[in-house]
Order: C-alpha cells, then structure tokens, then sequence
C-alpha cells in the first residue's frame, strides 16, 4: 500500500504537537483489521491530546482521533472481511494506540463495531464517543430507575458534543430537560435540541459550604466535574443519581458523604472507552433506532445535521484551540474520504 496521509501526534520538548505526516502501515500500531477510513470525529479528549492541555496521550509518536468509521481494507480476522462498514470508539485508539485521523487505521479487531444496518458512516461520527457516551450515562440512570415521571434532568456542559446529545436523548425519551451553561448566547440552540429550561451557570452559587442544598434533579449527566459535580450532589432529590463522564471543570470533588447517606444520591461512573462489547453493541444498536436494543427506545436522533457540522480533514488541526477555548458547540466531524 502506498504512503498515506495522518495526523500524529509528537512529543517536542516536553509538549504535544501535532502535524500532518505521511505515513505507511507499517508505521502503524498492530491489528488484525485494517480500516480505510471515511470519517472520524473531534471529541474533547482529541482536543486535549493535540494541544498538550491534557495528559492524555500515553505513547508517542500517536495517530490522534479516538473515534473513526470506514470500510474494512483487509482482515486477518474471520469477523471481518473487505468491503465491511464499520466503526471503532474508545479503548486506546488515538492515546496509546495509532487513532482514527489518517486515511488508513489498523486496530484490534476485538476493537471493532459494524456498522448497524440503520446508521450510515456520516451519522456513526456524528455520535461519535460524544453519543456513545451520551447514551451510557442514560442507560446507567435508567438502571438506576431514572424515569421521565421522577422529575427534571440537568445537563451540564451543555453545548459540548456530549451534553447536546445527551439533551436531544432525553428530549425524544420524554425527560424534563434542563440544560446547564456558561454560554448566554447559547439558550435558543438549546432551546431546538429539546431543552425545557436554560440554567446560567453565573446565577448559580457553586461555592457553597452547605452539606445539603434544594433538592431540584431527580438525576443529572455531568461532564465537567469540580465544584460543579459537588453541587449536583448537594442538589440532587432523593434516591436521584448522577451520572459522571468528564472533567473540564476540574479533577477534584470536594463534597460530604451527606448526600449518599442522607437522601440515597447515586455517583455513576461513566467510562465509555472500556465499555464490553456485548453492550458497546447494545448501545449502538439503539443509537441506530432499533427498539430492540434497549431499556427505553428514541436514542437515534432525528436531526444529525442539526447536531453535527463537518470539516475537511486538512482542517482539522483548527478546530483544537477552540475546542478547548469552548468555542465550538454540538458535534465536529471529520471527512476523510467520501462514503
């Protein structure tokens, strides 16, 4: 196979940089499967891994992108064979394993999702880690018996690729959607994602020392962590739950054992790139509409052009600082080739 294009990762006097290489599969990481790809996506994670903001890549040089859709190249594995869509979300792929910014990608092929019948290659990046992980957190809350009938849901990170899918889930399941924000300008779009309400995040004491606040949620996905995670728990209603999926604001939690003890608040841990594959199938079955796959149905959105805008791949190095200058809302996909 001849040289290809990626985007790889360096460490250069102690920073991460990325650049455009040529590259050929054997300089790829091993697999079984190797994947052409059409597109990938630009989560948070990717962001922090290309800027250096986060210490998120483990092995360098590193392809960057976790998430990647395409049509299988070759397959040392009987599972696959040539000509198959697939998908690959989470495990190592863009940290300590070549990732899904090149036009070729060589992964595990325990790795390997295909792609369901309903879900186009396009729609498969729009969700992305951002709806894989969307649709985890409401799956854990459902099991936690989170029902529309308990009461309001808060969002938080609400313009990022996570909280905006997750507001248009749990709008079609029929859930009291409150969005939480630090964007003003933000209140319409959210609005349209399915949003019953906008909380500012500037109207909302999250310093307080009180062990115990208004009980207002009867559960919440949390992507920013810190101070504001800690404040869910003081505010969530009785036998509520959080579900916790990132950290931008902040990797400490200052809180009390008040609100577990007190009012039976559940801490769901979200860990969407570790997901077993019985389930990561699961997930992506209902993502793709299939009400056989689910606690609840209404996962798949019905607008993805809404959700999702697309950049060329030799834009990609852009969009990173304004990611992680919170300047970018919904989801960023990127093409690599045409379906």
């Amino acid at each position: 196979m001849t040289a290809f294009r990626a985007y790889r990762i360096f460490e250069e006097n102690g920073k991460s940089q990325g650049r455009f290489v040529e590259l050929s599969l054997d300089d790829l990481a091993p697999g079984e499967v190797v994947i052409q790809a059409h597109y990938s996506s630009v989560n948070y994670k990717d962001a922090l891994a290309a800027t250096g903001a986060g210490k998120v890549i483990r092995r360098f040089p590193c392809v960057g992108g976790i998430d990647v859709s395409g049509v299988v190249a070759s397959s040392a594995d009987a599972r696959f064979k040539a000509g198959d869509a697939v998908l690959v979300t989470g495990y190592d792929m863009g940290v300590a394993h070549d990732g899904g910014y090149a036009e070729y990608v060589r992964v595990p092929a325990d790795w390997v999702v295909p792609l369901p019948v309903d879900l186009s290659l396009f729609e498969a990046m729009a969700l992305g880690t951002a709806g894989f992980t969307a649709a985890l957190a409401i799956y854990r809350l459902e099991q936690n018996e989170l029902s529309p009938d308990k009461g309001k849901v808060l969002v938080t990170g609400a313009t990022g690729g996570v909280g905006s899918l997750a507001i248009r889930m749990l709008a079609q399941l029929g859930y009291h959607v409150v969005a939480l924000t630090g964007k003003g300008s933000a209140q319409e779009y959210l609005k349209s994602l399915g949003a019953s309400e906008v909380l500012l995040r500037d109207s909302v004491d999250m310093n307080s020392s009180r062990p115990l606040e208004k009980a207002l949620w009867a559960g919440a996905l949390d992507g920013v962590g810190g101070n504001t995670l800690a404040w869910l728990a003081r505010t969530v209603q009785q036998d509520g739950a959080i579900a916790s999926y990132g950290n931008a604001g902040g990797v400490e939690l200052h809180t009390t054992v008040f609100p577990f003890i007190l009012r039976g608040v559940k801490l769901l841990g979200v860990d969407s790139a570790a997901t077993a594959m019985p389930l990561r199938k699961k997930l992506w079955q209902r993502l793709a509409g299939d009400p056989s796959a689910g606690l609840r149905t209404g996962l798949r959105p019905h607008d993805f052009e809404q959700l999702a805008h697309t950049v060329p791949f030799a834009e990609l190095d852009g969009v990173f600082p304004k990611m992680i200058a919170g300047e970018t809302q919904g989801r960023t996909v990127v093409k690599i080739a045409g379906e």
